[in-house]
């Protein structure tokens, strides 16, 4: 997913000598194909990332097209205030990109483990969410962040979890879902976003036979399409590697509570840090988060419906 990162920012850049990439002094061989082929569009802006982001918004004033490289303990959590008022609340054509979000950086501690930057930004006006689940996904996310001439927060997380998608996918429409697997409808629905979206389609076979749903964009989100999944399934499952307040699953519970109401499991990481450091899959584990914990509360959440069927 990284790769289709790299990739697609670079083919972005040949074309459009205005796309600039700003990297607070990290990625430098993950853009090493940038720099060669586009050298003149780089900035390295050093470990400062509040004023990268200024300068990014003054760069983008001036007619450019800036995307916006750091960690995402870094870029958006430590840039909060500047991405609210330098960039969002002027409307300005800003890519902020958030790498290694949820507990990628694991071994580094609680000051690199991201698992609040959904909640972070998402009620900043203006501000689009995208969370792509492979490198599909990851490039679709890429041109549809370029196409929006808005200011976008893309987030990286676990970039090795394998494809979702057989094939490269059609432009996205904005807060649209999309359906990778058609379950049951008296089952529950999995809805998922980045890193937890191949073990949502690994725990949906079988005897669960439930529907999958993607969001590579979390902000917005289509309400129609969120009330669709729960009209054909029995109660909805959120997963994510981001806490459980104000994430992907608090957007889906305040939309059906307000046009549809229907039970809603929100897995995530619960209101707490981790008490050591580890691995990714140990830190996974720590917060219920590995295929076992999750499967575990997915069949015990199954195996109490709600009354009346779901359509399809």
């Amino acid at each position: 997913m990284r790769d289709a990162f790299s990739a697609s920012l670079t083919r972005l850049a040949l074309a459009d000598p205005t796309v600039l990439l700003l990297t607070g002094d990290h990625g430098y061989a993950l853009f090493d194909e940038f720099r060669r082929r586009c050298p003149d569009q780089y900035i390295n802006a050093g470990i400062a990332e509040q004023n990268m982001v200024g300068m990014a918004a003054g760069l983008a004033r001036a007619g450019f097209r800036p995307f916006v490289y750091g960690l995402a303990a870094f870029v958006p959590i430590r840039t909060v205030e500047q991405i609210k008022l330098d960039v969002a609340h002027d409307d300005l054509p800003v890519v902020l990109l958030g790498d290694g979000a949820g507990f990628v950086y694991s071994h580094l501690g609680t000051s690199h483990q991201s698992t609040e930057d959904i909640a972070c930004t998402r009620a900043i006006p203006g501000l689009a969410i995208l969370s792509p689940a492979d490198r599909h996904e990851m490039s679709a996310c890429m041109d549809h962040a370029y196409g929006l001439r808005r200011p976008v927060y893309l987030r990286m997380g676990k970039s090795d979890r394998g494809d979702v998608h057989s094939a490269p996918l059609a432009p996205l429409q904005s807060g649209r879902l999309l359906r990778l697997r058609k379950g049951r409808g008296d089952r529950p629905a999995l809805i998922a976003t980045g890193s937890m979206v191949r073990p949502a389609l690994d725990i949906a076979q079988g005897d669960l036979d439930a529907s999958v749903w993607s969001v590579p964009i979390v902000k917005p989100l289509n309400d129609d399409d969120v009330c669709h999944a729960a009209r054909t399934s029995n109660g909805l499952i959120v997963l994510e590697e981001h806490s459980i307040l104000g994430g992907l699953g608090s957007a889906i519970t305040e939309i059906v509570s307000q046009h549809l109401p229907t039970r809603v499991l929100r897995i995530g990481v619960a209101d707490r840090f981790s008490q050591h450091c580890g691995t990714h899959a140990y830190l996974l584990r720590e917060h219920g988060l590995d295929i076992d914990s999750v499967r575990t509360r997915i069949e015990h959440f199954a195996a109490f419906p709600t009354s009346g069927q779901a359509t399809t």
